[in-house]
């Protein structure tokens, strides 16, 4: 049966089809930035656990310290040497993996109008821009997200299916 033009298949619900469409760009903006703002942690992470990672950051670190009066370098290298135990770095590394591992799963509920609490989350989560992906640029997509997200004929999609 041959379809015509401009007329959606009986299946499709037209509303609902607005309604992604709404927020596919700023869903997949927040995926983008969400995968890769988790994938540079980990790697990040893995970088710093290695042997020559470890070896790069303490010559930095001693170069940081040389401007340090002689007195106080001992002091300051001890508490650097706390702060960069690998599980110390392991641990503080994990919340924002799993924050932006969070935003990249609701903004896939989001673009598909599933799971509407999460996807407002995530929205939010993305606007703070020391939780959200790329330290602020998640604010541009959050707020688009939570703009749209607040219509209510954008709810009453993500009610039906």
């Amino acid at each position: 049966m041959a379809r015509t033009p401009g007329i959606p298949p009986p299946d499709i619900d037209p509303a609902r089809e607005r309604a992604a469409q709404a927020l596919k760009t700023p869903a997949l903006l927040m995926m983008g930035m969400g995968g890769l703002w988790a994938l540079y942690s980990l790697f990040g992470l893995y970088r710093t656990l290695t042997p020559a990672g470890m070896e790069q950051m303490h010559a930095g670190i001693e170069k940081a310290l040389a401007v340090y009066p002689p007195e106080l370098r001992a002091q300051a290298r001890a508490i650097v040497a706390s702060l960069l135990n690998p599980t110390f770095l392991a641990v503080s590394a994990l919340p924002g993996i799993c924050l932006n591992g969070l935003v990249v799963f609701g903004a896939w509920k989001m673009k598909n109008l599933q799971l509407h609490g999460l996807a407002v989350t995530v929205a939010i989560i993305c606007c703070i821009p020391c939780c959200g992906p790329a330290w602020g640029l998640g604010l541009i997509p959050g707020i688009w997200s939570l703009v749209v997200l607040n219509r209510p004929e954008v709810k009453a999609a993500f009610a039906t299916k």
